[in-house]
């Protein structure tokens, strides 16, 4: 198998014997074909006797061309890497076997060793393509140009020089080259490259439009609010090349292992081969030498060292094309044993488009009442103060302006104090409120100008389509406790809550009141949690989880870079589907390690024993290989 997966040592240290990305050349394929057809000829002129092979120089040289295509590459990097003081390693391991194979005159079983070592290797290699493939796919969505605005004229330029603020335009058929907002009226997008979802989604005028996106609608114009490093697009593509550098706990005890197994199995050759001199009566030592070599060649570890990897990878290109991007395989095991899911309702099971229903004013106009609203609550990024803002755009300005987390703003607007939040902030500052807005449902800002209550602004936010189903899934994938946190009002957490199903819940919470929560879910031993947000403030939630996922669509970008997982597609219903292929890839990987070790241990016990040949070995060794990695690869296939 080739070295960069099958290797016992680290990666760092060696060098790759040829790119995956030949694996279906005929530069691949031609040494295994000539040793394949040399064997086979050589198979066929000993079992018909023929002339030519009678004479055994001839017999021994042939065979020897036979080995050199597909022995040779082996031979060298364990030469390679016993020069590096590493001698225990399977090229090594492979070419003892082999070598010694020749010395006792099974020339044929010599050459089927590393023959089939380097079919495997083939089939491991377009493996290991078709999971790389899949996440990289996300590579080809990286725009190389962007239309930009500039001088009175049309400009095409790198992405990467495209200043924020700067007005793109984007013809039909186009990728979407940097995050922003649309300026033009609406147009129709493919975002599957970022989501997974083929459904194409219809953006409007003020919207936000992330780079990636396929134009499918119409010519249209974009002023960008973020440099290309910065954009959605870019952070996918660093957290997807990322990922692989993470390793699950089964994948590093799996290299740690074979570090430890194969000199065992080197010791063990060596005492097959000597122990019975002192036990057995008719001892013969070409007879033991060739059973441990049997031995070494149905010890090689790589089907453990080759499909464990493979079957994370695999899990997580299988997660990338359902819209879930896994910043490592060790979040795919930790997902696989969640057993406690917390959500926060606002951007996670709400839509976080927040609409202005009613407002009502106490002793000003509605419109001076909203220009002082308005003029401070531009200054957050909250999407019910971006309601508010949109809703009514001031002409006023706001200034000294302090945000108290949690609760609200303060500053200073014509001259007058202004205060805009909840019950909280006005108790902080002890501005009195009629007491039965405390009844409202839904989520409602309060208002005082220069301490004394001015009145209110009523504002609703909509579900998301599959906030219900997810809570389901949740549930019927397992997970045993599911919990919401939220700082908005009790009554509003309440009321969605049920409507979704989720029975615990606990509303006003300030960042730290939610981190107190996890703490103390996290107190019991036996509960691996995963938290689900999308805001600034839940990034100390997500840290601190066993499992943090981020909301990526529209999502902060303090959110997104603390998580561990991130829903490209802002579907709740992703929560399941990312448990879903967190077990099967641990399912998978123990699978892999079961079968390896089972027929490992029969064929070792009947080779030791003289009951098995080296065929055996040689079909046991590369069939195990095989068999793992095609499973391994299974998880790419299925849908989830």
């Amino acid at each position: 198998m080739s070295q960069d997966c099958c290797s016992t040592t680290s990666n760092s240290q060696h060098e790759h014997e040829h790119d995956h990305g030949d694996a279906f050349s005929l530069k691949a394929y031609f040494p295994a074909i000539i040793s394949g057809f040399m064997l086979a000829m050589g198979i066929a002129m000993d079992y018909f006797n023929w002339e030519v092979f009678q004479n055994e120089m001839l017999r021994i040289l042939w065979y020897i061309v036979a080995y050199i295509p597909v022995g040779f590459p082996v031979l060298l990097q364990g030469f390679r890497l016993i020069l590096k003081g590493e001698f225990f390693t399977e090229f090594s391991l492979m070419s003892v076997a082999t070598i010694g194979a020749f010395i006792l005159g099974e020339y044929p079983e010599g050459v089927a060793v590393m023959l089939f070592y380097a079919v495997g290797e083939l089939f491991q290699s377009a493996a290991v393509n078709k999971a790389r493939n899949n996440i990289k796919a996300l590579l080809d969505v990286r725009p190389n140009s962007a239309n930009v605005f500039r001088e009175n004229k049309w400009q095409s330029i790198a992405p990467e020089r495209v200043e924020i603020g700067e007005r793109i335009q984007v013809k039909l058929g186009e990728k979407v080259p940097l995050d922003g907002i649309l300026i033009s009226d609406f147009s129709s997008f493919n975002t599957s490259a970022l989501t997974g979802e083929s459904k194409p989604e219809t953006i409007r005028k003020g919207e936000t439009i992330l780079a990636g996106m396929l134009n499918e609608g119409k010519l249209i114009e974009i002023q960008t609010t973020k440099k290309f490093e910065d954009s959605s697009l870019a952070k996918i593509l660093e957290m997807v090349q990322e990922a692989s550098s993470r390793k699950a706990k089964t994948e590093l005890f799996i290299r740690k292992f074979a570090k430890v197994y194969t000199p065992a199995v080197f010791f063990l050759a060596v005492a097959v081969t000597l122990l019975p001199y002192f036990f057995v009566e008719n001892y013969l030592f070409r007879e033991w030498f060739y059973r441990a070599l049997i031995f070494l060649v149905i010890s090689c570890p790589c089907a453990l060292v080759i499909s464990i990897p493979l079957g994370y990878f695999g899990g997580i290109g299988a997660a990338s094309r359902n819209g879930i991007l896994f910043k490592g395989s060790n979040f795919l095991d930790l997902m696989a044993k969640v057993n406690t899911v917390v959500l926060d309702k606002t951007g996670t099971l709400t839509r976080g488009v927040f609409k202005v229903q009613k407002v009502k004013t106490e002793g000003l106009s509605e419109n001076e009442f909203l220009e002082y609203v308005s003029a401070l609550e531009r200054n957050s990024t909250h999407p019910v103060a971006k309601a508010v803002a949109e809703f009514y755009p001031s002409n006023w300005e706001a200034t000294e302006v302090e945000e108290f987390s949690g609760m609200g703003l303060k500053g200073m607007v014509n001259g007058k104090e202004v205060l805009a939040g909840n019950g909280k902030l006005m108790a902080k500052f002890r501005v009195e409120f009629p007491k039965e807005i405390e009844n409202i449902i839904e989520t409602i800002v309060l208002v005082s100008i220069n301490k004394n209550y001015a009145g209110y602004i009523l504002i609703s936010d909509e579900m998301k389509a599959d906030a219900a189903q997810a809570i389901s899934e949740i549930k019927k994938a397992g997970v045993s406790q599911i919990m919401m946190l939220s700082g908005d009002r009790n009554s509003i957490v309440q009321k969605t809550a049920s409507e979704v199903g989720i029975g615990q819940t606990f509303g006003e919470l300030l960042p730290e009141g939610k981190v107190e929560k996890i703490k103390e879910l996290k107190e019991n031993p036996q509960n691996i949690v995963a938290f689900v947000g999308d805001g600034i403030n839940d990034a100390p939630v997500l840290a601190l989880s066993d499992v943090g996922i981020a909301m990526g669509g529209m999502g902060s970008d303090l959110a997104i870079e603390t998580a561990d997982v991130v829903i490209q597609t802002d579907q709740p219903s992703k929560i399941a589907t990312a448990i879903k292929i967190g077990r099967k890839t641990k399912q998978i990987v123990i699978q892999n390690i079961t079968l390896a070790f089972v027929v490992k241990l029969i064929v070792m016990i009947l080779g030791a024993g003289g009951l098995a040949t080296m065929w055996e070995a040689v079909f046991a060794d590369v069939g195990v290989a095989l068999l793992a990695i095609l499973n391994a690869v299974r998880i790419q296939n299925m849908k989830f």
